[in-house]
């Protein structure tokens, strides 16, 4: 659902698309959602930022070492996300006060 919301913020259809705002709230909370919407714009911007100055992220060399190494198998993506949240603490302690 992070996805569906990430791509409609992105795509700036958010407020268009009957129905989607009402389907996130489902799975977050405002503070969520406010929160998703926050990550998703800082990376559009930094995105265009970066595009419209042709700023590599990378050293092209670099990015096709990365390219020929990686390969993702989804059923280890699963497992992984399913070890991540069984392991999810039911609460999440305050930050220390340092």
């Amino acid at each position: 659902m992070a996805i569906l919301w990430a791509e409609h913020v992105t795509k700036n259809t958010a407020k268009e698309e009957n129905g989607v705002f009402q389907r996130v709230r489902e799975y977050f909370s405002e503070e969520e959602i406010i929160e998703l919407t926050l990550i998703c714009g800082f990376f559009n911007l930094f995105n265009r930022f970066m595009d419209s100055l042709c700023i590599p992220l990378e050293v092209q060399g670099e990015v096709d070492k990365i390219k020929k190494s990686v390969s993702l198998d989804p059923e280890k993506v699963e497992q992984y996300l399913h070890r991540m949240s069984d392991a999810w603490p039911d609460e999440i302690p305050p930050p220390n006060s340092d």
